[in-house]
């Protein structure tokens, strides 16, 4: 269990996305049009070669948890690390909109949203990682929630947003209740990663029964162009 969060990229190319996953030696990354995130095995792994197999010239990647020294050729630098939070328990949950799964009939409208408030790591295949879920309201995704990361013990909680004409109405606190009762049902573990930075998200999830487990490191790496 604490490698899986521990090494949160690695762990998941290496089992639940593991046909998916793109690996040369003892690094692995998504395909690029589903996630930029790329993980190695262990920060003193063999990588010789590994990286300019998976990497582009000029692209830039993410790693999560564990990286290793960044070899010639290429810039690996460090944002502040994340909060990663854990919930063990089940959650109360207050009645609610209802919750609707979201498959490809919804991707142009899971884009759009995410596009707006969440613009930065969900990809056009995103959705392929795992289960998403929605609200709808007037005809429109008014919030959402997925799943990400994760191992045969836990998943990660991802992509929880709401469009601005719909916040102040619970629907992110609500669908977070939702799923992380569901997860814990199957007995997996939920997770998530939130940004210090955005100290209103972290209360929520604090309010909702998550606790923090660790600061965790958080990189990009570039591949300087040839």
């Amino acid at each position: 269990m604490d490698t899986a969060l521990d090494n949160p990229f690695w762990c998941a190319l290496d089992s639940i996305h593991r046909d998916i996953a793109l690996r040369s030696g003892s690094a692995a990354r998504y395909p690029a049009d589903y996630a930029p995130f790329l993980g190695v095995a262990a920060a003193d792994a063999p990588l010789a070669g590994s990286f300019e197999a998976l990497v582009a010239p000029g692209e830039a990647v993410y790693l999560l948890g564990v990286a290793p020294a960044a070899p010639a050729g290429w810039a690996l630098h460090a944002f502040r690390p994340l909060a990663q939070m854990v919930c063990e328990a089940v959650v109360p949950v207050d009645d609610g909109p209802q919750i609707v799964p979201l498959d490809d009939t919804h991707r142009h409208e899971v884009l759009a949203l995410t596009a707006l408030v969440y613009p930065h790591y969900f990809r056009p295949r995103t959705m392929g990682l795992g289960r998403y879920f929605g609200i709808r309201e007037d005809g429109r995704l008014a919030a959402m929630i997925g799943e990400r990361l994760g191992s045969a013990g836990t998943r990660e909680m991802s992509a929880i947003c709401t469009h601005p004409d719909f916040t102040g109405r619970g629907y992110a606190r609500h669908l977070t209740r939702w799923l992380t009762n569901d997860t814990l049902a199957r007995g997996v573990l939920p997770f998530l990663h939130v940004s210090h930075e955005n100290p209103r998200a972290k209360a929520l999830y604090e309010r909702l029964g998550y606790r923090v487990r660790r600061d965790i490191g958080f990189w990009s790496l570039v591949r300087v162009a040839d």
